[in-house]
């Protein structure tokens, strides 16, 4: 019997794992399509699909997933539907300020699926402008290593950034984030390349213009599980929010 229970707990784990997968799947082949509906189909002359697939590769979608995706997007391959961008907003507990950019065929059932998500796990879905003017969007160019901050500011004033923040990008892997105006992006992306930089990821973000500290614990567990409830939805992109917590509540609740 401790065999069998084994292999069904790793069983469990491999379907919990799939599933987590083919979410991040759908939802990056969601990006090409759209990227490739509105620029085309060629990477080279499409700055936005170019980033979308190379984001899909470093999350291993098969190149199979990527090429049929930008066949839907192009229109060469029937698609599922008229996928179309949505900005959300709302309030998480403790009146904590949410978005969450989402890629629909149908904003009726998308609309009602977050108005659960909020309003089950102690937030609510606001009207479109209610937290927006809290968050500025943002090009965001994430480099990785052991990083000199002279040789970087230099480097990101030379490519068109505004700023900078060293942080660890991955756990115990130090870097930054180099921020600048979202037109800016494909500039800064080449010229940190040519200048041999490792980039880790290239997007665009909201960024809070401020933040606010959860210092409770029960608070901290109900806004992490209202944004695990947001973006376990299907047609949710991205989720953010404007609130900070220190490592002491994070080991509370986890």
């Amino acid at each position: 019997m401790a065999g069998h229970s084994k292999w069904a707990n790793i069983k469990r784990q491999k379907a919990r794992v799939d599933a987590v997968k083919g979410k991040v799947f759908a939802k990056l082949s969601r990006e090409i399509i759209v990227a490739a509906r509105q620029g085309g189909g060629d990477p080279d002359g499409n700055f936005q699909l170019r980033t979308a697939i190379d984001k899909a590769k470093s999350a291993g979608v098969p190149n199979d997933n990527i090429d049929r995706a930008i066949a839907k997007g192009t229109g060469s391959l029937d698609s599922d539907g008229n996928l179309e961008s949505i900005r959300y907003e709302g309030y998480g507990p403790g009146g904590v300020a949410v978005l969450v950019e989402a890629l629909t065929d149908n904003r009726n059932r998308t609309a009602a699926d977050l108005r659960a998500a909020f309003s089950k796990n102690g937030g609510n879905l606001g009207e479109t402008g209610c937290v927006g003017w809290m968050f500025d969007q943002k090009g965001v160019v994430v480099v990785m290593g052991n990083l000199d901050e002279d040789t970087l500011l230099e480097a990101a004033i030379e490519g068109g950034a505004e700023s900078y923040e060293l942080t660890d990008v991955d756990e115990d892997t130090p870097g930054a984030e180099v921020y600048c105006p979202p037109g800016d992006l494909e500039t800064l992306s080449d010229y940190l390349k040519v200048e041999s930089y490792q980039i880790k990821d290239i997007e665009i973000r909201w960024i809070p213009s401020n933040t606010v500290d959860v210092t409770d614990t029960d608070q901290a567990k109900s806004l992490l599980k209202m944004m695990d409830a947001l973006e376990d939805l299907d047609d949710v992109q991205t989720v953010t929010a404007n609130f900070d917590m220190d490592e002491e509540i994070l080991s509370n609740v986890f």
